[in-house]
């Protein structure tokens, strides 16, 4: 099963490449070094060659030392991510691409806010934007007025949050251009129907006010820049916005139960309020799309839209995927009536999936080329949601996650480039034209349009790098997915022979089959009726198969989390349905108990691709279960 291309991609399980690593390293810190000390040769040396013979810099280096090892003697408690032994959160190993670049990029503290602070990596930025871009089936080249724009954020929260901005600033636009009455411009008829423009037709608006405003001479131009500002709800606030135009209302953000809690938090940080955040029920565990049908009729006949409606693709704790595809129906089908909106993908897990369907010059793979060589990826309705993605307005994904990466790198990226015009800082020229249309100059000046001041461009490098090794397609990233994919398929299989071998013992189900690489496992010691005394046995379970501060990596032989299933997620029909395949009583499920309103289940994210290791003959998943079954086999009878 393990896939050679992947030998040299990793530090690996037993630091197998640490020589290549160390190579690297070496030759590029004396690389950076030469590089000092080419700026300007002329210049001496500001640190005396004798300094290190000197008391204080030998009391210094003996301060440092001690601190560096007792960091490194405490980092030995460290959760052990890059061990085929590690079932647990979505983390992994690292790329060695990404963490070489990274390190070799830390020297130079990069800035990318402006390329006055960042002149090489903003560039990188700016191209992993693209490289994104590219995956998920967007326009990518710059040269098309159209093409889509990406950058990097601390992780996807940031980047949830910044869908939030820019589907804010289309919608509301079109009214305070309406407000601003520029003569002669096509505007919608009245406030109501300019709030439901699709965010393609607030875009199309917006063209046509900066070519309005191009052929006007500078002080008219000024003006007329100045009414529009004081007209946005950038400038007035939710409040005051919403005051001038009383026949609107704050629109919704309509997500499924399974949304991250990003979500609630980017509502309440931009002051738009949890209350305008509306969870929608799943049917197995994705967006459930009568619910949302129902909604959008709801808000249609009071004359609204939402802001935006959300799928997930790779919910956090269940890595299932909601039917993109047919959101986007109802969203074409809504905008035809006149009540469009946009359509954000919070796909920070599942973003890399989309690799599978990428061919190596960019185009969709069909599903049945995808499917070879897997005994159920994809599933009609994952593959339909992966390859709609090209229609989203705009994608979260997170590199930190199956991208690979170090923690700190998260990635929004838009459809349409066009737009990001409304969330520019610089007041002054918002809709200037002063960098003469030319996409990289715009976005070289990063920081006019994220939410940070400041930002690593050494993230920036390893994103980069790590996508020219290994491109964003299925013949090179694509294969560490579907490594991944691979062994989930195999932890599927050998969960169903542990279920039938543990029968008589131990009730055991998959309450949904996994979309992705994260399998969840439910359990039930035979005899027991009782959903509260379940879940005491399974944390009994679970207490060595979680790290703590106190305790060493050696005295755990698996890593792997937890989750729940609730009825408010769920639905109730669905989790006693999953009650029922474990042999536990529906009167048992009480809302109104803090130990029987939810099941506790076991949660595995398959990130390692060594987990099967053919070199050696050993099984990881194969082993996990022996242990399971002997950890089954000294748990005492729940009470």
């Amino acid at each position: 099963m393990s896939d050679p291309y992947l030998y040299p991609a990793f530090l690996g399980p037993y630091g197998e490449n640490d020589t290549l690593l160390e190579k690297l390293l070496v030759e590029f810190l004396r690389d950076h070094v030469y590089w000092r000390r080419n700026v300007h040769p002329e210049d001496p040396p500001a640190i005396p060659t004798r300094a290190a013979q000197q008391p204080d810099f030998q009391d210094f280096e003996a301060r440092l030392r001690r601190e560096l090892h007792a960091l490194s003697a405490s980092l030995k408690r460290s959760v052990p991510f890059h061990s085929p032994r590690y079932l647990g959160h979505m983390v992994s190993d690292l790329l060695l691409p990404g963490l070489a670049a990274q390190m070799l990029a830390l020297p130079y503290n990069p800035n990318n806010v402006s390329a006055e602070a960042a002149p090489v990596t903003i560039d990188l930025e700016i191209q992993v934007g693209l490289q994104l871009a590219r995956m998920l089936g967007f326009p990518h080249d710059p040269a098309q007025p159209y093409c889509a724009f990406g950058h990097l954020t601390s992780g996807g929260t940031l980047a949830n949050l910044q869908a939030l901005r820019l589907a804010r600033a289309l919608k509301c636009f079109p009214v305070a251009l309406r407000a601003a009455a520029p003569p002669g411009l096509d505007l919608p008829e009245d406030d109501r129907s300019a709030y439901r423009l699709a965010p393609d037709a607030s875009i199309a608006l917006l063209q046509a006010w900066q070519h309005w405003l191009d052929a006007l001479d500078a002080p008219a131009r000024a003006e007329w820049s100045r009414r529009l500002a004081a007209a946005r709800i950038e400038q007035l606030g939710e409040a005051r916005f919403f005051a001038r135009h009383p026949e609107l209302e704050p629109a919704p953000v309509l997500a499924p139960v399974t949304a991250h809690y990003s979500w609630s938090k980017g509502l309440k940080m931009l002051g738009l309020g949890r209350d305008q955040l509306w969870l929608l029920p799943t049917r197995g565990m994705r967006l459930d799309m009568r619910a949302l049908a129902q909604t959008l009729a709801e808000l249609r006949r009071r004359g609204q839209s939402p802001l935006l409606a959300v799928a997930v693709l790779g919910s956090t704790e269940f890595g299932t995927l909601d039917p993109l595809h047919e959101l986007l129906a109802q969203r074409e089908s809504a905008t035809a009536r006149g009540a469009g909106f946009a359509v954000h993908v919070d796909a920070a897990w599942g973003g890399y999936l989309a690799t599978l369907l990428r061919e190596e010059n960019g185009a969709l793979r069909p599903r049945e080329a995808v499917a070879a060589g897997y005994a159920r990826f994809p599933a009609a309705g994952t593959y339909a949601a992966l390859a709609a993605l090209a229609g989203a307005d705009s994608v979260t994904v997170d590199p930190h996650k199956l991208g690979y990466l170090a923690y700190g790198v998260g990635a929004f990226v838009c459809r349409d480039q066009r737009g990001m015009v409304l969330l520019d800082e610089s007041a002054d020229y918002v809709f200037g034209h002063e960098d003469g249309g030319d996409y990289s100059a715009r976005f070289r000046q990063l920081g006019r349009y994220i939410p940070e001041g400041s930002k690593p461009g050494a993230m920036a490098a390893a994103a980069c790098v790590t996508h020219r090794v290994m491109p964003l397609d299925h013949a090179h990233f694509g294969r560490l997915v579907r490594q991944t994919l691979l062994t989930c398929e195999a932890f599927v299989e050998r969960a169903q022979r542990f279920a039938a071998e543990m029968a008589g013992r131990v009730h055991v189900c998959i309450p949904y089959p996994p979309e992705s690489n994260l399998v969840c496992l439910a359990l039930n010691p035979a005899g027991n009726r009782d959903l509260a005394r379940a879940n005491r046995w399974l944390r009994t379970l679970l207490e060595p198969l979680r790290m703590d501060r106190d305790s060493t990596v050696q005295a755990h032989a698996f890593f792997t989390s937890s989750t729940t299933l609730r009825a408010d997620l769920l639905g109730r029909d669905e989790l006693l349905r999953v009650l029922a395949g474990l042999h536990l009583d529906a009167d048992s499920l009480r809302a109104d108990a803090a130990d029987a309103d939810r099941l506790l289940i076991l949660r595995h994210t398959l990130m390692n691709p060594f987990l099967v290791d053919q070199e050696n003959g050993i099984s990881y998943i194969d082993r996990y279960f022996e242990y399971l079954a002997t950890r089954l086999g000294v748990l005492p009878t729940p009470t």
